[in-house]
């Protein structure tokens, strides 16, 4: 077993599936932003998820950069796990991290911008929300002593893992109480899923080339991350294609059901299409 590559291909495949991953990721934030910008509108778009959703690619690009930037913290990492195992962290994670963060910040600048009815951040979400980063900030304070700073990164990875098996929820709950996806771009959620598989893809090159299951459960956050996505993924497209399918008039348009009503205030009259 070596830390570096036995072979050349799956070393490629790997940068190759890694990277394709990132693009289906990374764009996959664009079509909910196009869709608020065009309809000026970000009525249907659950503000729970948002922020959970920030929440949980903060901690992600805090464990992806510390990892892979930090020798003192690989080292922590090679004494746990053993110096011939690879780092599980590629560029292309923390490229993806960075980039999410971003993207998911400037959609919450559209809840302020654009029309939102009568929607709002529940307190349930506030209240999760202080309490992780609550807990995130008394970690920090148990790791300085002995610089436990891979401890401290497991720990943000485990608020990644958590946020992406919550932050999903609420959207998931309007839609059904909607009883339509309009407002939620399913763009997003192919792309979404895209990515999901390949990244899950990625870390099985690897285990090949490595001959070990190491990199799964040396970072565990990842391989959660990748199945939880596929996960809701599925649940949405299921919800956009066969329970909620979207109605249009012979120009186009989606027609407006009376049960997405309620989160809209009689004078608003957003263009409702999806991307």
């Amino acid at each position: 077993m070596s830390s570096s590559w036995n072979s050349v291909g799956l070393a490629v495949l790997y940068q190759v599936l890694g990277w394709v991953a990132f693009v289906a990721w990374s764009f996959s934030f664009y079509p909910q932003v196009l869709l608020n910008y065009k309809r000026k509108s970000v009525v249907g778009l659950n503000f729970d998820f948002l922020v959970l959703n920030l929440t949980k690619h903060s901690s992600y690009l805090i464990y992806n950069a510390a990892l892979f930037f930090s020798p003192f913290i690989q080292q922590q990492y090679h004494d746990k796990y053993g110096d011939k195992e690879m780092i599980p962290v590629a560029a292309n994670d923390v490229a993806f991290s960075l980039h999410a963060v971003a993207l998911t910040a400037f959609t919450v600048f559209q809840v302020f911008i654009y029309e939102r009815g009568t929607q709002k951040v529940s307190k349930v979400c506030i209240s999760i929300s202080a309490i992780v980063w609550t807990a995130a900030l008394v970690c920090l304070i148990i790791a300085l002593p002995k610089s436990d700073w891979l401890w401290l990164i497991d720990v943000f990875n485990s608020i990644q893992v958590g946020m992406t098996a919550i932050k999903y929820i609420p959207q998931a709950i309007m839609n059904f109480r909607r009883k339509s996806t309009i407002g939620w771009s399913v763009g997003n959620i192919l792309l979404d899923l895209t990515g999901g598989v390949l990244n899950f893809c990625q870390m099985g090159v690897q285990s090949i080339d490595q001959h070990t299951l190491v990199n799964f459960y040396g970072n565990i956050g990842k391989t959660l991350l990748s199945l939880e996505t596929v996960f809701f993924d599925v649940l949405f497209i299921i919800q956009h294609y066969v329970l909620y399918p979207v109605k249009k008039d012979e120009h186009g348009k989606a027609i407006i059901s009376e049960r997405v009503a309620p989160l809209i205030r009689p004078s608003d009259k957003p263009e409702e299409d999806n991307v």
